[in-house]
């Protein structure tokens, strides 16, 4: 019980910290769950829906404060939540020890562009062919869908079958390659995380692994974490937990490649 107990605070805290930046936070979950005795495909499942309950309601603060732009959720949202429900399906195809190899490779890769500079850019239309011109209120953003699109559906496909959220790409690419100021960003990618969460889950539920006596207590916490960090965040400057969220998920990545290669 008391193990238990131990393990929905610490998701609780990591809700609150991963919705501030528009990071789901599932490969934290996923490490919590791992180095907690979880099996890897039941933290997998498990850690998608903490994922889907933190962000649906940490989307749902960002929403009423009009900070995400719904035509990026449905479009990349949509092709996010596929993809993940893909990987998801597909990831009973490999060993536990094989996803964790992944998953810190991934953890790795996100926890360095967590670190990089991002610029927020206001940009003009685009006239070329495969360029989205979306223009809300005094900004208009510039999607190169030939850029975007690939890295959406590969983000998504992973996610979903590692168990992570993928916000940790999504938030630098609406960002950088898409001129979305950061705070609209945020909100976008917590809503979009909720949508490939819940289709991740469903593709790793599908093949068992749904633990409720610790997923319902988690999702509960989490979706405690969400709604204060929602409100945290539009009250603060993300980019500065970004850096200390990066450095975390660099160290995570580490110690799940550890344990991975000790054969745990």
């Amino acid at each position: 019980m008391s193990h238990t107990v131990m393990v929905v605070l610490v998701i609780f805290v990591l809700s609150v910290v991963m919705i501030m930046s528009g990071r789901g936070g599932g490969n934290f979950y996923i490490m919590a769950l791992v180095l907690a005795g979880v099996p890897m495909h039941t933290a997998s499942t498990t850690s998608q829906f903490i994922l889907f309950a933190s962000a649906l309601f940490g989307a749902m603060v960002f929403g009423k404060a009009k900070t995400m732009s719904w035509p990026l959720v449905f479009f990349f949202g949509g092709l996010n939540a596929s993809m993940a429900f893909v990987g998801g399906f597909a990831a009973h195809r490999f060993s536990g020890i094989a996803l964790k190899i992944v998953l810190s490779v991934v953890m790795g890769v996100a926890g360095v562009a967590m670190l990089l500079p991002e610029k927020e850019a206001r940009k003009t239309a685009h006239p070329g062919f495969g360029y989205w011109n979306l223009v809300e209120g005094d900004n208009t953003y510039v999607i190169n869908l030939w850029v975007a699109v690939p890295l959406t559906v590969a983000t998504g496909f992973f996610s979903g079958m590692v168990g992570i959220s993928g916000g940790s790409f999504l938030v630098p690419l609406m960002v950088v390659a898409c001129g979305v100021p950061m705070r609209t960003a945020v909100g976008t990618a917590t809503s979009m995380l909720a949508a490939t969460a819940l289709a991740g889950f469903c593709g790793n539920a599908l093949h068992g692994g749904f633990y409720a006596p610790l997923a319902i207590p988690s999702g509960a916490a989490a979706i405690a974490g969400g709604l204060l960090g929602g409100k945290v965040a539009l009250k603060t400057k993300p980019k500065h937990l970004k850096t200390f969220s990066g450095i975390l998920t660099i160290v995570a990545a580490i110690f799940m490649m550890v344990n991975a290669l000790s054969g745990k």
